[in-house]
């Protein structure tokens, strides 16, 4: 990946979009912490504003979920995220998201894909000169307005946030030197989690992953300083979020040790608080849907007929989680939906957005954890 294939990438979604006459509602660009990131989001702009498409680019390095977020508050075509997610070091990424704020279908990357075979990669591709391209209102940046408002959305999702200010719950903390540092934080002191401890060599980012090569929170290894850090600041949790903060990570006490959790158990447990809970609370709507993907565990469908919750099934990929949000939107029903998961540690609560989000995972796992501290329990007696 350089910018010459960036470029030809971008051209051929921009020769899509002017094909499809959807030029005039632009298109959102996200990048996160890998080498380069920020320079081939700026080729990306670059190419659609020279193709006549507004590119609105945040300023700096932002989560997945914000990008899905952006897309649909900004009504744009079409959205790029530059990230190769949890994938180690060397490698790079560009991922494209529908108006709908979900990574393109299979039809619609094969037709983007198509436009892009045509094109000779230097003879075909426009580009042009960035700083003109702001004055000319063809580049714009996102605003705090965009961040503050998706973070207001994550908030809403809360069940009981008046625990956790009183819980004392502590928590140690790694974005594995990705995009989560900054909202997982301010969403955790904003719902009162203020005893939070950063992994210090994992805080800033860093494309070389230096201490976590492979920053994947499946992994045990990627974890490791924090487990370490654990050992001296004796946590209630440890969190660990991926370079661009889509999936969540958790270990939790157990007698001496610290236990990784897998995702089918953080999600398991995650729905049935979430269940259990919006009942107890009257926040439940009628004919709830939750969504899960065909490798997720089946222990979920015990739990969604426990308290009359329809679980749909789909194919392996969050998109197709999305999806399932987006028919619910079409009949003005995406209250309906509570909550969806996959097992490799990705989940969503709320349809703000059509991606995975460890924003908002980590919150409702932190909240969870204090939700069973008031009752004397912990997340192992919980799981059990």
């Amino acid at each position: 990946m350089n910018i010459y294939t960036v470029r030809k990438a971008t051209q051929g979604l921009a020769n899509y979009i002017i094909k499809a006459g959807k030029q005039s509602q632009g298109v959102a660009i996200a990048y996160d912490s890998r080498h380069m990131s920020p320079e081939f989001a700026d080729e990306a702009a670059l190419c659609l504003a020279a193709n006549g498409i507004k590119a609105y680019v945040f300023e700096s390095l932002r989560p997945t979920p914000e990008l899905s977020y952006a897309v649909r508050e900004l009504k744009c075509v079409a959205g790029i995220n530059v990230t190769a997610s949890h994938n180690p070091a060397k490698y790079n990424g560009y991922k494209v998201y529908g108006s709908d704020g979900c990574q393109v279908t299979l039809e619609a990357a094969e037709k983007i894909l198509g436009e892009i075979e045509k094109l000779n990669i230097f003879a075909d591709v426009k580009s042009g000169d960035f700083e003109q391209f702001v004055n000319e209102g063809k580049i714009k940046y996102i605003g705090q307005d965009v961040i503050d408002e998706y973070i207001a959305n994550v908030k809403k999702q809360s069940i009981h946030p008046e625990l956790c200010a009183k819980s004392g719950l502590k928590v140690v903390y790694t974005p594995l030197n990705g995009t989560g540092n900054k909202p997982v934080r301010h969403i955790l002191n904003k719902i009162g989690i203020k005893n939070v401890t950063v992994v210090p060599e994992q805080e800033m980012p860093d494309g070389n992953f230096t201490t976590c090569p492979y920053p994947n929170p499946e992994i045990k290894e990627a974890l490791h300083l924090g487990l370490e850090l654990c050992k001296t600041e004796k946590p209630d949790l440890l969190l660990a979020t991926d370079p661009d903060s889509d999936r969540v990570g958790i270990a939790v006490p157990d007698g001496d040790n610290y236990v990784l959790f897998t995702g089918n158990e953080v999600g398991a447990m995650l729905l049935e608080y979430i269940c259990k809970e919006r009942i107890a609370a009257g926040t439940m709507p009628a004919n709830p849907v939750a969504v899960k993907t065909i490798v997720t565990t089946d222990l979920v469908k015990a739990i969604a007929a426990k308290y009359g919750v329809e679980l749909r099934e789909v194919l392996t990929g969050f998109k197709f989680i999305g999806e399932q949000i987006g028919f619910l939107e079409a009949k003005g029903e995406e209250n309906r939906y509570i909550f969806g998961f996959e097992e490799s540690y990705g989940y969503l609560a709320g349809s703000y957005v059509r991606d995975k989000d460890a924003v908002v995972a980590s919150m409702l796992i932190c909240e969870m954890a204090a939700f069973y501290r008031s009752q004397g329990i912990s997340l192992v007696q919980a799981l059990s």
